[in-house]
């Protein structure tokens, strides 16, 4: 029986399941320390402290004293890998682990709802309820590019934190460069320290880009009657169990990727190309995934000019985020679009679509 998320990643290294990483190693050595504090954790019963001389006068709830950890590197590091290892182990049964933007999509629509109650602080009852529900939260890339986001998530972690929820988090960021460049982020500085004060910040170092360590020598663009098993095994090599649906707040529309998990997104080229999205979708896309799996793309001529055009774009926001591409298709990249209005200008995108199958692709 396992003590932690260092006898599994032990464990792993030794049967060969993983590829030993001093720089991972460090990281997953921090988790287990987070692991044994948590041990007797319990923010339902939360300390009490006596104000005031000789310990007379009125008690005051004590925050846990409990630091949580923010992890952030380069993608394919291992930063997801390693909070699953936590997560599993954690000797906590009220927990819960979910990407940063669905958390933030679920968060609006409850203070939404919270709102049309007529509440005064309708961020207050959203955060007794998840302190309820999860004693520790662990977020899957946490990032900020939305105002609105901005504006409330240093009220909502705040309040969890009172209560004694204990965050993990992994970001591509360092805490500093959260929200940068947005607008009115001075605003947003008091959340940054917050973090900064509330969670251990460690990056992770690591030289090795694992994720494309395990692709390389592999075929990522598949056109054979088998391509779906292939893109199923691929998938669960690198995302590591089901996928969940990520929606994207953009404009005031959301923007879904279909499956996500560990960084990796998975969809039907009609998901992603068969509705109105524009460059700021695809955009938006690019930043939310280290990995996308596209299904499906097919034979694309004049009666599929629209669709066409939002997968050019598409290609165009991956190719420029250096996001990795792994795709089935009905034909070649050269042989997807040979008639219709934009099939002369398809062939830088099938030169991409090329460039993007090598071993290399996604380096930074």
């Amino acid at each position: 029986m396992s003590d932690g998320p260092l006898d599994i990643y032990r464990a792993r290294v030794a049967s060969g399941a993983l590829r030993d990483d001093d720089a991972q190693r460090v990281a997953v050595e921090k988790l287990q320390l987070l692991h044994i504090r948590l041990r007797d954790h319990d923010p339902v019963k939360p300390k009490k402290v006596r104000i005031g001389l000789f310990g007379w006068g009125r008690e005051k709830t004590q925050e846990a004293d409990i630091p949580g950890l923010y992890m952030y590197g380069g993608v394919g590091r291992g930063k997801s890998m390693l909070m699953d290892l936590f997560f599993d182990a954690a000797p906590i049964a009220a927990k819960r682990r979910v990407h940063f933007h669905a958390f933030m999509q679920e968060m609006h629509n409850s203070i939404g709802l919270a709102r049309k109650e007529g509440v005064s602080d309708p961020i207050e009852p959203v955060a007794v309820r998840i302190a309820r529900q999860a004693h520790l939260l662990c977020f899957d890339e946490m990032q900020i590019t939305d105002i609105t986001d901005a504006m409330l998530v240093g009220r909502l972690f705040e309040k969890l934190f009172a209560r004694g929820v204990i965050v993990v988090t992994t970001s591509n960021r360092h805490p500093d460069d959260l929200y940068k460049d947005g607008l009115n982020r001075h605003l947003f500085l008091p959340f940054i320290e917050m973090i900064k004060a509330r969670l251990e910040v460690h990056q992770l170092e690591s030289e090795t880009d694992h994720r494309l360590d395990r692709l390389r020598g592999q075929e990522v663009y598949f056109t054979g009657e088998d391509r779906g098993a292939q893109m199923d095994t691929i998938w669960a090599d690198l995302a590591g169990g089901a996928g969940e649906k990520l929606i994207l707040r953009q404009k005031g529309r959301d923007v879904v990727i279909p499956a996500f998990r560990n960084g990796i997104g998975r969809g039907g080229f009609r998901a992603f190309c068969g509705s109105p999205l524009g460059p700021g979708d695809y955009l938006a896309m690019a930043e939310a995934v280290s990995t996308l799996m596209i299904d499906d793309i097919p034979r694309l001529n004049r009666a599929a000019n629209n669709e066409a055009k939002r997968f050019v774009t598409l290609i165009d926001a991956l190719y420029e985020a250096r996001v990795r591409l792994i795709a089935s298709a009905e034909a070649t990249p050269d042989q997807l679009y040979q008639e219709g209005a934009g099939a002369f200008e398809f062939e830088r995108t099938a030169s991409r679509l090329f460039e993007m199958q090598s071993a290399e692709w996604g380096q930074s």
